[in-house]
């Protein structure tokens, strides 16, 4: 049977890219899609989720906006990385699939409470409307099958030199998310960033000849582009699908067991993700994975993107 997820999400170039893959894998089977203010602002991200939605013809999957800022700090956005619209590259049409009468960290509690020890919650933004729920409806913590993010990091960050940028934009909401009694699975920076983009991929992809390749293909052009701007890296990293890859097919990464506690209170290291393999003072609370079965990932990432775009429009 395909594993339940919900994605709560701020839609984002690797999180359009994560929701299609999602979408297009026979593994999971979508229960819902949150949107929260991250990448950029609460009304842009849930508008590219509708537009994400309309173009892979996700019609039967609630879609509901969240949260528009952190619980405590001031809002940053990314608009540097992924643009104005936070999808810049691609030619858009008006998006037909409607957004739920819901909020969405309502409809996160109800998709849990609804399927006891099913869902595993797959936030790959901001940790907002999952701290949020967790506040409201404590139940969802036992509930829960367990939660893979993507965010933190265990060596460096990649918006200030401690703090990578989803745990950065709410650390306050990320701590209460590492120190619930769930299983807690951090698909972090180190990963990730053995993700990246290149040619032959890149050529996979266009190989595809759909809708759902040419727009995947169009947002790439724009975030390598970015990610070049910025100096970070010749390539852009595919972050949030990582996270939807380790519900899919765990094998692709190893992983370690830690203890891992985000910074709330330094100057220097807010947003930090401390990450302690050795467990000195505090038991495990976090898987942790390290290393990625590259070439895998990537088949796996054509194949779904594949599948995803039998069902488009345009």
């Amino acid at each position: 049977m395909p594993q339940k997820i919900l994605i709560d999400c701020d839609p984002g170039i690797d999180d359009a890219i994560a929701i299609l893959m999602a979408h297009g894998s026979p593994a999971v089977d979508i229960v819902a899609i949150t949107t929260v203010a991250g990448n950029q602002t609460l009304e842009k991200v849930t508008l590219n989720a509708r537009r994400i939605a309309t173009l892979a013809g996700i019609h039967d999957v609630p879609i509901a906006a969240g949260c528009d800022r952190p619980l405590i700090r001031e809002q940053i956005l990314a608009a540097n990385v992924h643009g104005e619209t936070g999808l810049d590259g691609p030619a858009f049409f008006e998006p037909t699939v409607e957004l739920a009468d819901i909020h969405a960290v309502d409809l996160i509690i109800e998709s849990v409470l609804a399927a006891p020890g099913e869902l595993t919650l797959v936030p790959i933004g901001p940790l907002t409307n999952i701290a949020v729920a967790m506040r409201r409806e404590p139940r969802i913590v036992e509930a829960v099958r367990e939660v893979v993010l993507m965010g933190g990091s265990y060596t460096r960050g990649n918006t200030t030199a401690a703090a990578e940028f989803n745990i950065l934009v709410d650390p306050e909401a990320a701590a209460a998310v590492f120190s619930g009694s769930w299983t807690v699975t951090m698909v972090g920076l180190d990963l990730t960033e053995q993700a990246r983009t290149n040619a032959e991929v890149v050529a996979r992809i266009d190989a595809l000849g759909t809708p759902v390749s040419r727009f995947v293909l169009d947002l790439l052009g724009h975030y390598d582009s970015n990610v070049r701007k910025i100096g970070s890296a010749p390539t852009a990293a595919i972050h949030d699908a990582c996270a939807i890859a380790r519900v899919i097919d765990p094998t692709l990464m190893t992983e370690r067991n830690a203890y891992v506690e985000v910074e709330t209170r330094s100057l220097l290291t807010y947003g930090m993700t401390v990450t302690d393999f050795k467990c000195r003072d505090h038991p495990a609370n976090t898987s942790v994975p390290t290393t990625l079965d590259a070439p895998r990932f990537w088949d796996l990432m054509v194949d779904s993107l594949d599948r995803a775009g039998q069902s488009t429009v345009g």
